[in-house]
């Protein structure tokens, strides 16, 4: 039998060990942290890459055994060359799960994608698009009539928001961070779950390609030399020379988060021009369409 993966402390996983590995400890962190009560409806945050793929198969399987379906969520911000391509992957990916599907355009939403965006407006690509993201999410879960939303947020994208806050000076924010995100509880805001937290992108890599599922293994054209992707590198190559880093590093941020979460912060309102949660009087989302259609 050949080995597919070594862990840090030397044990050797054959194809269906590391499969057996990968999906208990998921589901292990789904069962500690509680991500998955009764009633609860599960939409998952799909973009068509490993993991949005992984965790969608992962709590299918869960459901399925109850008799309950699972629904995903895709958000086409119009990135041509790479959420052409993912969508492609989603759509096959759910058909052969039996998932219900529901995908939303920035375009059709908002009236442009992010790429009209970056040709008006001067702000970081990944802030327009994260900001759209969440807002979109957030609204079409509330419409989907979903408890919770799964994202395949992994443990090398934890270690380095973890970083890039304590690096900006912004630590408070690490406490709507861990696990399950939110600490602020508000009627139309529906709490994020990461079933993936503990294992890494590598991790994830493997099992996607062991299990076969398509997947295009591409890094969004705008995400290339910023913040997140220097944080990145670094950790990458600590873990190269330091085996374990990542791991250290959230582990240790879990045992702060409880510390952390004692930070007052700004309570959840109703934005005066949506109505959709935001710590402002007018969100993040609505600033950004009025900037755009001052630019017209």
């Amino acid at each position: 039998m050949s080995i597919v993966y070594i862990d840090q402390s030397k044990k050797e996983y054959t194809k269906a060990q590391f499969i057996r590995y990968f999906e208990a400890k998921a589901q292990r962190t789904i069962r500690k942290y509680n991500m998955l009560e009764k009633g609860d409806k599960i939409l998952v945050a799909m973009s068509g890459g490993k993991d949005s793929v992984a965790t969608a198969h992962i709590f299918n399987k869960i459901l399925s055994k109850r008799g309950e379906k699972l629904q995903a969520l895709l958000i086409d911000e119009g990135i041509p060359g790479y959420r052409d391509l993912t969508i492609k992957d989603a759509k096959k990916f759910c058909k052969d799960e039996n998932i219900e599907l529901t995908i939303v355009s920035t375009k059709k939403e908002f009236k442009f994608g992010l790429m009209d965006a970056l040709k008006k407006l001067k702000d970081n690509p990944c802030t327009i698009c994260g900001t759209m993201r969440r807002y979109l999410l957030n609204k079409y879960a509330q419409k989907l009539k979903a408890t919770k939303v799964a994202t395949g947020h992994n443990l090398d994208d934890e270690a380095q928001t973890v970083l890039m806050n304590q690096y900006k000076g912004n630590v408070s924010l690490s406490s709507k961070l861990g696990p399950i995100t939110g600490i602020v509880e508000h009627e139309k805001f529906i709490k994020r779950i990461k079933p993936l937290y503990f294992l890494t992108e590598k991790e994830v890599t493997i099992y996607t390609t062991l299990k076969g599922f398509q997947v295009n293994f591409i890094e969004c054209p705008n995400a290339k030399d910023n913040f997140r992707s220097t944080i990145r590198d670094q950790l990458n190559d600590l873990e190269h020379r330091f085996a374990g880093t990542k791991n250290g590093l959230i582990n240790s941020f879990i045992e702060q988060l409880p510390k952390l979460r004692k930070t007052k912060l700004n309570a959840i309102l109703n934005c005066k021009s949506c109505s959709e949660p935001s710590t402002k009087d007018i969100c993040t989302m609505c600033i950004i369409l009025k900037k755009y259609d001052s630019k017209v």
